[in-house]
């Protein structure tokens, strides 16, 4: 535990941020669960909003620097290949 009352503050913001950055986490893995299940379900236009929300939430993680920029481009532009796959 922290001695001074600087390091039990500092202590106490970590944990915030943490809590937050795994709800953000969750998020967007949730988002991409959702996807993946219209996607097998060959439910074309809900899939397509779904992708939506997903890259929604993939800029806001990158935004908020819970996941890199680099990699929130990577998932959506994967994601958005396997969309246009099954589409065609």
């Amino acid at each position: 535990m922290a001695h001074t009352k600087s390091a039990l503050k500092r202590y106490k913001q970590d944990e915030k941020k943490r809590s937050r950055n795994r709800a953000r986490k969750r998020a967007v893995s949730t988002y991409e669960r959702n996807f993946d299940s219209l996607l097998k379900d060959g439910k074309m236009a809900e899939a397509q909003e779904a992708l939506k929300n997903a890259i929604s939430a993939y800029d806001k993680a990158a935004k908020k620097g819970v996941i890199s920029k680099e990699k929130a481009d990577r998932k959506k532009s994967r994601l958005t290949l396997r969309l246009n796959k099954i589409q065609n």
